[in-house]
């Protein structure tokens, strides 16, 4: 049988960029001529089996995984497009997971396309004057161009995760987190402070003084307090960071800079190796986790889907926010499972039911329609604000892995892995999957014939042939 072909120029210079080397100086450590690595940088050669053992040896590389997280992205999301009416068939998969790992600078290219095609018939339908003049050329939203970004880096920023670590360990050992963020801003000149502030409201700066609300959680001020450093005594980082990912617009760099001191927040609150560490021998008991390290239940799941250093990864993990009307507010993938882009997500989810049991972790073993088996761990969150009259922000959070690492988690105690009917078949969007008896099915799969029967009485309408 042939050998797959690996093409990964993504990869490839990702770990130049991580390693600070130029295009010479990576050629030389991997053996190969800079012309040969300037051809598989840009996809026009795959990795030679000799390039993958040095990419091994010479940086660590988890050979399992190079090439595979953006090209099983790209797949799902252009499935997702292409079920659109607008295309008379959809491509074989194999040609798409060709597109996906051959030429991805195109596949992106087609997306952008879609999205643009979307957001055109969107604003048409609407008859929204102001939004078709403001973002007539956008090839996306700000906002989904940002999500994009830190969907397609695993959600996982190496050198803002690190300079988080060395802030909070600088000698190893880690530091109070609210002290040494008061300190890093005292050094600034800024002054912290605890005041009683109106509900709703985190912090209160009037130039100089910095006054937290007394009433806010304590893992929310904190958290906050950090970001502040981040903006304050990482500026230089954060854009040399932004610099590299080449947003198309100045309020696309602006959020994903909100984006990224909030990352650097999180990180520094739950340092790396320390975090990890405890994550392992707690078996990932988010309540533990919390405790330990004085973060919420969100900070604590989205912290867990961010594991994903080279050399030191923890296990892999989706994490997902969907608020009452079940859209998806937040949504980080390390795993195979990936969600919809275009449509909506499944409603068999057990994060869409976390809502009816507030205050309890909801278990849930899936299979998705290619056969991969995950445990989902569900549960709802609310936000309270300090004050009678004020409004309650809930959110349900879903945290989940491939069942192959469910022996790590304190959550797959007591459920029978073994069993396949254990496990709840759902799909990543409607129009999308191909089950053809699910009762919960909102729309049909665009790539699917149907038949009208006239005698029908069942759930749907319609019979996917």
């Amino acid at each position: 049988m042939a050998t797959q072909k690996i093409y990964a120029g993504t990869s490839l210079r990702e770990t130049r960029a991580r390693s600070g080397l130029t295009q010479k100086r990576f050629a030389e450590r991997l053996g190969v001529s800079l012309p040969y690595l300037s051809q598989m940088e840009n996809n026009h050669r795959p990795i030679s089996a000799g390039v993958l053992l040095r990419m091994a040896q010479e940086f660590g590389t988890d050979l399992t995984t190079l090439a595979a997280g953006d090209a099983e992205r790209m797949v799902i999301d252009m499935q997702e497009a292409l079920a659109d009416p607008l295309f008379d068939a959809t491509p074989p998969l194999a040609d798409l997971r060709l597109a996906a790992t051959n030429a991805p600078v195109l596949a992106r290219a087609f997306l952008d396309l879609y999205r643009a095609h979307r957001q055109g018939q969107e604003r048409l339908a609407a008859l929204d004057e102001a939004i078709g003049a403001a973002g007539q050329n956008a090839l996306s939203t700000p906002w989904e161009e940002v999500r994009d970004f830190f969907h397609y880096c695993d959600n996982y920023i190496d050198a803002v995760d690190r300079a988080a670590e060395r802030f909070a360990c600088p000698a190893g050992l880690r530091l109070d987190p609210w002290q040494a963020g008061a300190e890093a801003l005292a050094s600034a000149g800024i002054r912290v402070t605890l005041a009683e502030l109106p509900a709703n409201s985190v912090f209160r700066r009037d130039g100089q003084d910095l006054q937290f609300n007394a009433a806010a959680e304590p893992a929310t001020r904190v958290f906050q307090l950090l970001h502040l450093v981040a903006l304050e005594r990482q500026a230089e980082l954060l854009e040399a960071t932004l610099d590299l990912a080449r947003f198309r617009n100045q309020t696309a760099r602006e959020i994903a800079r909100v984006g990224l001191a909030n990352y650097f927040a999180g990180a520094a609150l739950m340092p790396y190796r320390p975090f990890l560490a405890a994550a392992q021998a707690e078996r990932h008991d988010l309540e533990r986790l919390s405790h330990l390290f004085g973060a919420s239940l969100e900070q604590v799941a989205h912290r867990l889907s961010t594991m994903q250093r080279i050399g030191a990864k923890g296990v892999p993990f989706f994490f997902v926010r969907v608020d009452q009307a079940g859209t998806i507010t937040k949504r980080h993938s390390a795993t195979r499972m990936q969600f919809a882009l275009f449509g909506g997500a499944c409603p068999l989810w057990s994060v869409h039911r976390a809502f009816e049991q507030p205050g309890r972790f909801l278990r849930q073993l899936a299979e998705t329609p290619d056969g991969v088996r995950y445990l989902l761990l569900s549960r709802e969150v609310s936000k309270h604000p300090g004050a009678y009259n004020a409004p309650v922000r809930r959110f349900a959070i879903g945290l989940g892995c491939e069942i192959g690492h469910a022996g790590g988690l304190v959550y797959a105690d007591g459920l029978d892995l073994s069993r396949a009917t254990a496990f709840e078949p759902i799909g990543i969007s409607c129009r999308i999957c191909p089950r053809p008896d699910c009762h919960q099915r909102s729309v049909p799969p665009i790539d699917r014939p149907l038949r009208i029967p006239a005698d029908r009485n069942g759930p749907l309408p319609y019979e996917i042939a």
